[in-house]
């Protein structure tokens, strides 16, 4: 109950009630609900921002967006832990495997590109935290793609040692005669003096002299291209061919042990020591081709031969003697 207040009229010598104003009371009627709003919606700013209003749904998804933000965090660790990774593999794929089989390396900015043209994450745009889920996204996908990159490089370098083992086992890399067998090395690659005409002529091969039946190995995988004796001078020959330009040809036989479009391994018994065709005494005359051009034999015997072993035939082979065919 609001007080009501007199005042004294002198010249009725009595107590007047005071009437209030009625713009004053308007006055502060209006001063009374602005009050009044401005309070409410100060408590109201304080109530939303505390758990006090809050239903349990709303604490459910409180919780739940809590939950995402923990696992976007660990999501962002795995992503880092990824890419050192992959980092790793890509730095030894560069420069240690793709170096070691000789293939160029995939230049960085290869590796690290991202994607050009329209914009792939627009559908993420437009959330509170749109930005923190674009990037995430976009880290994802350059990953991915970068792992691609990868796969396909190892499955290269996979190819390639495959080719370098087949390549390795290929080379004729051993010599066709073994040492106990042999009676002496009689005469390498270079000018020769014919045993016929006593003329000085290019020897195209090494000769091994050895008892006639003695076994012939072929020096490196491959096919049987020619078992004949239908080339001037070799009488009965074979000729291996073992890929990547590469063919070895063995002359004088006395017998075969092979056919052609026979496949071989390196050390297979393949002939037999003769002295078939255009040749003065029993002995192997072997012959290597790269790329259709006649090589010296003896840079190929590393597979077989010691280092005193290798000088000692090295000592023989270029001396210039007479041949034996």
């Amino acid at each position: 109950m609001s007080k009501v207040k007199y005042y004294y009229d002198p010249d009725t010598l009595s107590y007047r009630k005071i009437e209030p104003k009625k713009s004053k009371k308007y006055r502060n009627l209006f001063f009374f609900i602005v009050g009044a709003a401005l309070f409410g919606l100060i408590g109201l700013i304080v109530l939303l921002n505390t758990n006090l209003l809050n239903t349990p749904k709303e604490l459910s998804l409180d919780r739940e967006v809590r939950n995402y933000e923990l696992q976007f965090e660990i999501l962002t660790k795995k992503m880092e832990q990824m890419e050192q990774v992959l980092a790793n593999i890509e730095d030894r794929d560069n420069n240690i495997y793709r170096l070691y089989f000789e293939a160029n390396p995939i230049p960085e900015e290869q590796r690290k590109a991202g994607f050009g043209g329209v914009n792939r994450y627009k559908s993420l745009e437009g959330f509170n935290n749109s930005q923190i889920i674009t990037n995430a996204t976009q880290r994802l996908d350059i990953i991915q793609k970068q792992m691609v990159i990868q796969s396909k490089s190892l499955d290269e370098i996979a190819k390639l040692a495959e080719e370098k083992e087949k390549l390795l086992a290929s080379i004729p890399a051993i010599q066709p005669v073994r040492n106990e067998d042999l009676t002496r090395m009689a005469s390498g690659y270079g000018w020769r003096s014919d045993p016929f005409t006593k003329a000085r002529k290019m020897h195209w091969g090494m000769d091994f002299t050895a008892p006639r039946g003695v076994p012939i190995y072929a020096t490196g995988d491959g096919t049987v291209k020619r078992a004949d004796n239908r080339s001037s001078g070799y009488g009965k020959h074979i000729r291996v061919d073992h890929g990547y330009g590469y063919m070895s040809l063995y002359a004088h036989l006395s017998k075969y042990n092979v056919t052609k479009g026979q496949k071989v391994k390196r050390g297979d018994l393949i002939g037999f020591v003769g002295n078939t065709g255009r040749s003065e005494a029993p002995h192997l005359h072997y012959e290597v081709f790269k790329d259709e051009e006649r090589i010296n034999p003896i840079n190929f015997y590393y597979g077989s031969l010691t280092a005193e072993e290798f000088e000692n035939m090295l000592k023989f082979a270029n001396q210039e003697n007479q041949s034996l065919d």
